[in-house]
């Protein structure tokens, strides 16, 4: 408007014909009828950018798999400077996982027999409080990620040392296939475990100054399995003596399992609360309909519930137009309208290289589609591992992200 302005000021100097003055007279007037319709908005509504400036996610998942940013000192305190630097404003550093707690922890001293996860590179230090306070000095805001949840390793102590917590499969079998890892699952339905996983995440936010915690799908239970004895004996005391369907895709077989988990949810949601009620209760799960089914993870009814105060979908597809697909369920769209909805989007695996064209299109599908924002599993994968060289892929991110913003955080007054 000043430039406008300073236009006519100049323009009506000039020796011009009557005509054009008339000419002249009402477009000032027709200018000056805008102007004061435009002073009239708000502030912020003057200068609208393409995309918001005010709060965006722009995560990452941290963790110890086919990665080794946690297993050093200086080399964490670098990766979290340059995410800091191409404006990535959150982490997500595992910290129960392989049957361990990758931070120094009396829980699981007392339960598994060893306080912190064996290996070298996390010895005499505390991994978590490193990233807290590097993080924070960095602007980053840290969630520890509670990433095996239910799931052990076969061979672990954990394992072995409480073989009656484990559940299994109709035929009796405990093993779960991984790709090549043997897995087993303590039972989410046992009052033993659900206090040693409790008394894990309270540990957690009693003792670190972290922003949120979160849990995936994960902290259900793969839906071929309950059928061990005490499960068996819990469903067939609500059932009139009935045993559990033979068939575990059963609906009111399903249903009943995942009520059970959703109640566990509920009092780690509480225990949460109360233990730190500042701290955000995070939840990164598959798509609904696969959690559910597969996972007997009911997130949607968890947010109708209250339980998820920020929601990140895990959608790693390469076909873009399923990918868009998963992003306009109804379910997802109710949530965004409750809490901070988020996307997970795979920016590679140890053998599986995902172009930063694939993930500049999907972030472009997120945004335009007003979720909060996106973040990437993992971290290693977005220059460290690829076949594109470092250097393009920083650059890149560098354009996706020009500058920094706050995370868009549901307990400080964030808006859908």
């Amino acid at each position: 408007m000043k430039k406008l302005v300073k236009w006519f000021m100049n323009f009506s100097r000039w020796n011009v014909y009557p005509s054009r003055k008339r000419a002249l007279f009402a477009m000032m007037t027709a200018l000056s009828l805008i102007a004061t319709a435009m002073l009239s908005l708000p502030l912020n509504a003057q200068n609208v950018p393409l995309r918001s400036p005010a709060s965006e996610l722009r995560g990452v998942w941290l963790t110890n798999i086919d990665s080794d940013v946690l297993f050093e000192r200086d080399r964490l305190k670098k990766s979290l400077q340059r995410l800091s630097e191409l404006n990535f404003n959150t982490v997500y550093p595992t910290v129960w996982n392989w049957g361990y707690t990758l931070y120094p922890s009396k829980v699981a001293a007392k339960v598994i027999g060893r306080s912190l996860d064996p290996t070298p590179g996390l010895q005499k230090r505390d991994m978590l409080k490193e990233v807290v306070e590097e993080g924070h000095k960095k602007n980053l805001k840290v969630i520890p990620w509670f990433e095996f949840g239910f799931m052990a390793p076969a061979d672990s102590q954990l394992a072995k040392r409480h073989p009656q917590w484990l559940t299994s499969f109709r035929n009796g079998k405990r093993i779960v296939k991984e790709g090549t890892h043997d897995r087993v699952w303590l039972n989410p339905f046992r009052p033993d475990v659900q206090k040693f996983i409790q008394d894990l995440i309270v540990e957690i936010v009693k003792n670190y100054n972290i922003d949120g915690i979160q849990f995936d799908d994960h902290f259900g239970l793969p839906s071929d399995l309950g059928y061990d004895a005490y499960t068996v004996a819990l469903y067939a005391k609500e059932h009139k003596g009935k045993k559990p369907p033979s068939n575990p895709r059963d609906p009111e077989w399903v249903r009943w399992r995942a009520n059970k988990i959703t109640d566990f949810m509920k009092r780690v949601f509480t225990a949460i609360k109360a233990t730190k009620k500042g701290c955000i209760v995070s939840v990164a799960p598959n798509p609904q309909r696969f959690s559910y089914e597969y996972f007997l993870a009911d997130w949607q009814r968890w947010e109708r519930m209250g339980i998820v105060e920020d929601l990140v979908i895990q959608v790693y597809r390469n076909d873009l137009n399923v990918f868009i697909s998963e992003l306009e369920y109804p379910e997802v769209k109710a949530a965004q309208s409750h809490i901070p909805v988020s996307i997970g989007i795979l920016t590679g695996l140890k053998n599986r290289s995902v172009s930063m064209e694939q993930i500049q299109t999907q972030v472009q599908k997120v945004r335009d589609r007003n979720f909060a924002g996106v973040a990437f599993f993992f971290y290693e994968t977005l220059w460290n591992m690829s076949q594109e060289k470092p250097i393009d892929r920083q650059t890149a991110f560098q354009k996706i992200f020009p500058t920094p913003t706050a995370y868009p955080n549901l307990l400080a007054g964030w808006k859908p």
